[in-house]
């Protein structure tokens, strides 16, 4: 019999043998694993029968000791023991080396008194008091689950490399419980996120697996998707009064909330319905902060993914992790499939492999929130990218390459893009402001890629851009459409073709450019639209900071010498004429005849109209010319 199990980090070693030896000479009787427990082994039944010798364990709570798998293991087994007796601090006691206790879970040990190892006398006294005040050993029992809505799931064998993620979910659940540590005096709701197949579920499940006894009031379990269904099932039209009955705290967990679907109002009235209930939720969105602490869920390092395809390293780091794909990969492993045969599988034209081990569209699912124009082009762009990680700007680049839309245009669409995929977890942060696509979405996408003409389009332009990046010394050159001339000439900046952009906008879309065909219209309005082209094209390179310029040396066009033609070439000439002349004639409207008809009676009227039709070349060859700069077309045909 032991009166502590002195549980510690490898990497621990020599800074815990005074301490354990300080303990012995205290006259405890302590326990120390010099073998150490393999990875991914769980307890050993070694390690589990001196557990249950044990009166207590004592962690030696270093930064690496969340790390080491084996001590987590050991410390949820006195941890759970301790909760089933009524205080989970019971079994457990912390030495924390450290001067801060960030790091130590769940958030009841932090908020506990801490025992120091540079006062090792103290230390052996404080453990000596209270193994002293202990009756029996640590108790292993298997925690029942008093009530399960929509069936008991079971501990699955891929669940794996999740224990500080446990704990990070039991933490948030009960921050409440040190109200002196984390600021908080009632429950908050936890949600689980990360993307499609990552382990969600399964986290939920093996934390109320585990964490049963911390629910007295049993564990329910809602489909986010068809909740008011699954809260029917319960029988009771009165759940406050049902929970308010039964009076012990329970655990609600609201599963696959879906994305887009419901308002954050609406998430938070699927909460638990008594406040002696703890709300998880499992979701793929980033976009709900507001409901609770979040547990942001990740791929598995390749330490573990490997333990689960059979320890096939290459097969492991292909599916980057992904939990989903992993277990119907080691699945297919253990049933005899060569690892080399199923990784050449992952890259086949064909179907999915993964659609065909799992015996049914799996991969559908995982991709089925890219549902907008904008999030579809960004994941094109970042599969032909992939496995690179890629800026906002990059795809912003290849959307302006491909379509010939201006760079504001193209870094807006990105950003949305870019902002929309995140937010539902289809990518992942990577360092330095870049993302990354991960590979099984990658695989997913590949298969279910509603335009894939698009998709190819794309990686063309992706592929044009990065050899442009590559012979970024050679000269721009600028070809003007309608004529055979270039000239080379700097690449415009951004404030230029964001001018550029804007001056094309509203000539396009005013008389002019737009023909106005015999009889129709008004030659006042068409008059007063050119004239307001000079305004707006001055304020707008002032806007920008672009000067007005004539023509350049090089006789290169720029944004300066096509606003320059267009105000002092193109615009003031026919309005000098014509203004004066439609003035003059206006004056002389009778008052029982409306300026329409008076205008329509104008001898010179038809004359206006055909210098106005003539005008309307020198315009779409400024439009051509700023489309040019902008990179954007749109579909104004020069005039033969």
């Amino acid at each position: 019999m032991w009166d502590v199990f002195l549980s510690y980090s490898r990497g621990d070693v020599e800074r815990v043998r005074p301490l354990a030896r300080a303990l012995r000479d205290g006259g405890l009787k302590v326990f120390t694993d010099e073998a150490g427990v393999a990875s991914f082994t769980g307890i050993s039944d070694t390690i589990r029968r001196e557990l249950t010798r044990s009166k207590a364990l004592l962690a030696y709570y270093s930064t690496g000791y969340p790390e080491r798998e084996a001590c987590q293991w050991e410390l949820t087994t006195a941890y759970l023991a301790g909760l089933a007796e009524g205080d989970p601090r019971l079994r457990v006691m912390v030495v924390n080396p450290e001067p801060h206790t960030d790091h130590i879970h769940p958030v009841e040990l932090r908020d506990a008194r801490h025992a120091s190892d540079t006062d090792l006398d103290t230390l052996v006294a404080d453990v000596c008091d209270h193994t002293a005040r202990l009756d029996g050993h640590i108790s292993i029992r298997e925690q029942g689950v008093r009530r399960w809505l929509l069936g008991t799931p079971q501990s699955r064998p891929e669940f794996l490399g999740r224990l500080s993620e446990l704990w990070q979910v039991h933490s948030a659940l009960h921050a409440h419980a040190a109200p002196l540590i984390t600021g908080r005096a009632a429950a908050h709701a936890v949600q689980i996120r990360g993307m499609a197949g990552i382990g969600k579920t399964l986290l939920a499940q093996e934390y109320a697996l585990r964490f049963a006894a911390a629910y007295p009031g049993g564990i329910f379990w809602v489909n986010g998707s068809s909740y008011d269904d699954s809260v029917r099932a319960l029988g009771s039209n009165d759940l406050f009064g049902y929970f308010e009955a039964k009076g012990e705290p329970f655990l609600w967990i609201v599963d696959a909330v879906p994305v887009g679907r419901f308002t954050v109002r609406e998430i938070l009235a699927m909460a638990a319905p008594h406040p002696l209930g703890h709300s998880l939720y499992t979701l793929r969105s980033r976009a709900y902060d507001a409901l609770g602490t979040s547990v942001d869920l990740g791929p598995l390092d390749v330490s573990h993914a490997r333990v689960l395809v059979g320890g096939d390293e290459a097969l492991a780091e292909a599916v980057g992790g992904h939990p989903l794909v992993l277990g119907l990969l080691g699945r297919a492993v253990s049933a005899g499939h060569h690892p080399r045969t199923l990784h050449d599988g992952l890259y086949a034209r064909a179907g999915s492999l993964l659609d065909t081990l799992a015996d049914e569209d799996v991969t559908a699912s995982l991709i089925r929130d890219a549902d907008t124009v904008e999030a579809a082009d960004v994941l094109r762009c970042a599969a032909a990218l992939h496995p690179l990680p890629f800026t906002t700007r990059d795809a912003a680049c290849i959307l302006a390459a491909a379509d010939r839309v201006p760079q504001v245009v193209a870094d807006r669409r990105a950003a949305n893009g870019v902002a929309q995929l995140h937010a539902r977890s289809l990518l992942a942060a990577a360092a330095d402001e870049r993302w990354s696509l991960h590979p099984v979405t990658q695989h997913a996408w590949h298969h279910h890629d509603p335009a894939p003409a698009r998709a190819e389009a794309l990686r063309h332009a992706a592929l044009r851009t990065l050899a442009d990046r590559r012979d970024s010394r050679a000269p721009a050159t600028l070809a003007f459409p309608g004529t055979r001339r270039e000239a080379p000439m700097a690449a415009p900046s951004e404030p230029e073709r964001m001018a550029a952009y804007d001056i094309q906008v509203e000539l396009v879309t005013r008389i002019g450019v737009q023909e106005l065909e015999p009889g129709t219209g008004s030659l006042r309005e068409a008059l007063e639209s050119l004239k307001a082209l000079i305004d707006i094209t001055r304020a707008t390179l002032h806007t920008y900071s672009v000067s007005l310029e004539g023509s350049s040396e090089s006789g290169a066009s720029t944004v300066q010498n096509l606003a320059y033609a267009l105000i002092n070439e193109a615009i003031r000439p026919f309005t000098s004429v014509w203004h004066p002349r439609l003035a003059a004639y206006e004056a002389r409207c009778p008052a029982d005849v409306s300026p329409l008809d008076h205008e329509a009676a104008w001898q010179e009227a038809d004359t206006m109209r055909a210098e106005l039709t003539v005008l309307r070349a020198p315009l779409v060859r400024i439009v051509q010319g700023l489309g040019a700069i902008s990179g954007a077309d749109f579909g104004v045909a020069a005039t033969g």
